[in-house]
């Protein structure tokens, strides 16, 4: 599996072995037999858990080192094809079962990850707690900076008019409905699932002076009735699992105006439909998925809106991941705030992810939609002078 670096093993018994093409810097681990057959068998579960337990040790260099070298190496083995019928059989009932996302569901999921603690976000997110990929318009750009690009882009994309009303789907800290109100004059609807970022939003609305324009409601989307001349959805398309697309673009078109317009940002895989991998489902997002490009147009166009505009974002979230991967890690008090295991679960969860976006075909998609064919102009002219103006 090891194809490149300098990968030492050091078992228990004081037996070691090398792996790798000996490029890079070293690397140790240390682990006893029974770890590495658990690992063995069960990858995507099993080396998360030896990590963040301490079965699995780097004695030389760190996770991301580890993490770099199976990364690069999965990138030059040769990718299967999507197997066997009953595979794709198992894999479809996988995503099915891990993806019952109804109204219940969906709240404890949300909270098993956003509940956590508003003050463990604050250590490592940008000043404006922006929990999704941000935009990188020039390569020098800190975290801030390409958070701020991210909301612009966004918005440019919206073509948004003072006064229009404009509703967040997964409005998070409430900086996306923030900014939307305060630079661009829009009356903004925000509706989480979770009760900490529900409580910060409002808190931040009623400091900056937005309260008259701007309101935050615990509410599920499904049970909106009321109809929006735009609709911004950012990173909340991964938590409503595969069955449920369809329905998700349906609410949405059921919620725009005949005129409207929606820009759905999500992570997305270039591979085609996979089951989340076991270690994120069970420890970090439960009740999540990340779609296939292909499962998405086909649940839009079952909704009927328009694709009006797609953009894909490479590297861009890799980028993001590891400005948090690094503030994580450096922050002083995190080891005595929280236990070891709690620290490894997400410098893992962090690290695994990058290695996602750089090696393993993950994305980030932003879908353009809407229900009618004339409700933007023809060109993409506006969107260029966005991006143009953030490069500059």
């Amino acid at each position: 599996m090891i194809r490149v670096g300098d990968l030492t093993v050091e078992l228990a018994g004081g037996e070691t072995f090398r792996v790798g093409d000996g490029s890079g810097p070293p690397i140790v681990v240390r682990a006893n037999t029974a770890t590495l057959r658990r690992i063995a068998m069960r990858p995507g579960i099993a080396f998360g858990e030896a990590y963040m337990n301490g079965d699995l040790v780097i004695a030389q260099g760190g996770l991301w080192d580890l993490l770099q070298v199976v990364g690069q190496s999965d990138a030059r083995a040769v990718k299967p094809g999507r197997g066997s019928w009953f595979k794709q059989l198992r894999r479809a009932i996988k995503r099915a079962t891990q993806q019952a996302n109804g109204r219940v569901a969906s709240r404890r999921n949300v909270a098993h990850h956003y509940d956590l603690s508003n003050d463990l976000y604050r250590r490592f997110l940008d000043t404006d707690m922006q929990y999704s990929c941000a935009y990188f318009a020039r390569p020098d750009m800190t975290l801030e900076e390409a958070q701020a690009a991210k909301k612009a882009h966004i918005a440019d994309k919206l073509r948004i008019a003072p006064g229009m009303r404009v509703l967040d789907i997964g409005s998070g800290w409430g900086g996306m409905a923030m900014t939307l109100a305060r630079d661009y004059g829009a009356r903004v609807t925000g509706v989480t699932l979770s009760v900490e970022q529900l409580s910060l939003a409002r808190e931040r609305v009623a400091e900056a002076g937005l309260a008259d324009r701007v309101t935050f409601e615990l509410r599920d989307y499904r049970d909106l009735t009321e109809t929006y001349d735009r609709i911004v959805s950012v990173g909340m398309l991964e938590h409503v699992g595969a069955p449920n697309l369809a329905g998700y673009f349906s609410g949405v078109r059921k919620l725009l105006a005949e005129d409207g317009v929606a820009l759905i940002h999500s992570i997305g895989r270039m591979e085609g439909p996979r089951a989340t991998n076991a270690f994120t489902h069970k420890y970090i997002f439960p009740g999540g998925y990340v779609p296939a490009m292909s499962e998405v147009t086909g649940a839009i166009e079952e909704a009927g809106l328009w694709i009006t505009d797609v953009e894909i974002l490479r590297l861009h979230y890799a980028e993001t991941l590891r400005h948090w991967r690094e503030r994580f890690m450096a922050d002083p008090q995190i080891p005595d705030l929280y236990p070891a295991p709690f620290r490894r679960m997400w410098e893992y969860y962090l690290a695994g992810s990058e290695l996602g976006f750089r090696w393993s075909g993950h994305m980030v998609m932003q879908f353009q939609l809407a229900r009618r064919l004339d409700a933007l102009p023809i060109t993409r002219d506006y969107m260029l002078a966005g991006d143009l103006r953030l490069r500059n």
